[in-house]
């Protein structure tokens, strides 16, 4: 038994062309096609679905009984393609998609409402759905394919994930305009030694970063307080308990920003970037390529 070849787009046009205006020549002239092109379609159509769709008389063509019916159904395939044309144009063109993105709290705290500001502001038809997670989830996420990628600065970037650098960050001293070290010009690890300072929990954070910089200076770093979130480190240094070391950028965009002195810490200097995450071979919507331009636009020069 053979099988019959499916009608193609072009078959269907044609065919409702001429069942509409009973003529090749009108119908050839509303495809912008020759009249030979029309009838071989024609043609094609009718071998293919093996029926005869139009009777030929000397004025115009008939639809046969097959033809009546089947013009329903292309009139209903024909509007599908149609929307589904439209719908992948609304997508590259950006009037229509969804943005999903992971991210930490103290980072969306710190980086989202610029860029969602940028992104609405040229974008406001596209959703965007934002997952705020603990840190421990952030490349689960990813890698389970939970959001289209993430925004953080993880620990261990698994093999399985791709990296591209967001904003250039680094490890600072954060403390009062009267303590000790404020006012020097620049502040290195070992001049922290003797001082108290507010840092992460271990296994949280930068605190890994912290302790791996200190042992590569000598510094045997005297922690008073220690913390699971970098909003409570900066709340303690405000109140005067002692300063704390975490990621420049985020010290400079809160709160208390005009309240405390911001020290990136020399010798070394410690690069806590944050970075676009994606799972590797994953292939981003033109909406997702949208926001991370935004992203990029937005922080651009922003610290």
């Amino acid at each position: 038994m053979n099988q019959k070849a499916l009608p193609t787009v072009r078959q269907l046009q044609a065919f409702l062309a001429v069942y509409r205006l009973r003529k090749l020549s009108a119908a050839a002239a509303q495809l912008f096609v020759t009249q030979s092109a029309v009838s071989v379609l024609i043609r094609q159509l009718e071998e293919g679905l093996g029926v005869r769709l139009f009777e030929r008389t000397t004025r115009a063509l008939q639809p046969t009984q097959a033809a009546q019916e089947a013009a329903v159904l292309a009139e209903r395939i024909l509007r599908d393609v149609g929307a589904l044309s439209s719908g992948f144009r609304d997508l590259r063109e950006l009037r229509r998609g969804q943005v999903s993105v992971v991210i930490t709290p103290t980072l969306a705290g710190m980086l989202m409402p610029r860029i969602v500001q940028a992104f609405r502001a040229d974008h406001p038809d596209i959703v965007l759905r934002v997952d705020d997670c603990a840190p421990d989830q952030f490349l689960s996420r990813i890698v389970g394919e939970h959001v289209d990628f993430g925004i953080g600065t993880p620990e261990h970037a698994a093999n399985a994930v791709n990296q591209q650098t967001l904003l250039r960050d680094h490890l600072a001293l954060v403390c009062l305009p009267d303590h000790p070290l404020a006012k020097a010009r620049r502040v290195r690890w070992a001049d922290l030694e003797g001082h108290n300072v507010i840092t992460g929990r271990p296994g949280y954070g930068v605190r890994r970063l912290v302790d791996l910089s200190a042992a590569q200076a000598g510094v045997s770093l005297r922690v008073v307080n220690e913390v699971s979130f970098q909003s409570t480190s900066l709340w303690m240094t405000a109140c005067g308990l002692a300063p704390c070391i975490m990621p420049s950028a985020y010290a400079l965009q809160s709160a208390y920003r005009d309240q405390l002195v911001v020290k990136v810490l020399q010798e070394p200097r410690v690069s806590r970037d944050i970075y676009i995450v994606t799972k590797r071979d994953r292939h981003l919507s033109p909406a997702c390529e949208a926001f991370i331009a935004a992203a990029r636009g937005s922080l651009k020069g922003a610290w």
